[in-house]
């Protein structure tokens, strides 16, 4: 099995942790999780020593021209997004776009990808800090202001910081199942999927002890238990708070309800179970905790555009077809 070619950027002052977050999802050997490997390569507008913004220097054999036969561009946060990116590296992304490339813009890397004219009419995202300068310098696109990462197909954007692994977790799911990504989130020890979005990390106070929330406890505890009947008020329950305490700290820790919580992990398990085993349909929405196969298909549909047969299908040979082809 020939690589999946990657090509990151590297340019000067940029964020040594957007930089190594490709490296550190998709590069290593991860046969142990299922993933194939992928052949990293890092490229600069102008090859050689690069500074980052902390101070380190690293060096950077490629230029852009590794971008050319790359399957993947990831562009992690851009240090200017008030200025225009430079010609030559926009014209080498829409060139990388033209002939096939997924092309992702990290964090601020988002404005990149729209200087290179690739988000018109297209849905994406940025760090909510800069939310006003990214919706008046792109009015083209889409913006969604209040996700953690945009996958339009062929292009990709996420939002600040860690929502970067968020999006290459998904770039692993998107191409070799949630199974694998799984496994490669649990190997770096992250959430495979977080639920919510950007709205609950606006300028919102952090808790000064952790034991002020027992919410995670209560999350991988009601993961263990999706087949079952679970409620707000069982949950509230097993943390042992009050229904509106409960109420309170699960939006402001997920920032979504009860309800859409559990059936966004309800379809992450179903979809575990589709690539891994041959249950029916029905027996899969009784594990997962639909209860009947018609409340699973309009589970799944509603997230992930597609039904479960079809899914399945995408998955019985390594994603051999596009899941959200409803065929």
């Amino acid at each position: 099995m020939q690589p999946v070619r990657v090509a990151v950027l590297a340019f000067d002052d940029i964020s040594l942790f957007h930089l190594s977050v490709p490296g550190l999802v998709l590069g290593g050997d991860r046969s142990s999780c299922g993933l194939p490997p992928y052949d990293l390569r890092y490229c600069a507008p102008a090859p050689g020593r690069v500074r980052c913004s902390q101070g380190v220097e690293i060096d950077v054999p490629g230029g852009l021209d590794a971008m050319s036969d790359a399957d993947l561009v990831i562009v992690p946060s851009w240090n200017e997004p008030e200025v225009p990116a430079p010609a030559g590296l926009t014209e080498a992304l829409r060139s990388a776009h033209g002939r096939g490339a997924q092309i992702v813009g990290l964090c601020l890397g988002a404005f990149v990808l729209g200087d290179a004219g690739l988000l018109d009419g297209r849905r994406a995202t940025t760090h909510w800090g800069w939310r006003e300068l990214f919706a008046r310098r792109f009015p083209k696109a889409d913006f969604r202001p209040d996700v953690l990462y945009v996958d339009d197909g062929e292009i990709v954007t996420s939002a600040g910081t860690v929502a970067a692994i968020d999006c290459c977790l998904n770039l692993v799911r998107e191409r070799h199942g949630a199974d694998v990504a799984n496994r490669v989130a649990r190997l770096l020890v992250t959430p495979p999927h977080r639920q919510g979005g950007q709205a609950q990390f606006v300028e919102q106070p952090v808790p000064e002890l952790p034991s002020e929330s027992r919410l995670p406890g209560v999350l991988e505890w009601a993961r263990e238990r999706l087949g079952e009947p679970l409620s707000l008020d069982v949950l509230a329950d097993a943390a042992h708070m009050s229904r509106r305490t409960f109420t309170r700290r699960f939006r402001d820790a997920t920032g979504t309800t009860v309800t859409t919580w559990l059936a966004a992990e309800r379809v992450a398990r179903a979809q575990q179970l589709l690539e891994t085993s041959d249950l029916p349909i029905e027996r899969i929405a009784a594990e997962v905790g639909f209860g009947t196969a018609l409340s699973l298909r309009q589970h799944f549909a509603a997230q992930m555009g597609t039904n479960p047969s079809a899914y399945r299908r995408a998955f019985c040979d390594g994603r051999g077809a596009d899941p959200r082809d409803k065929g």
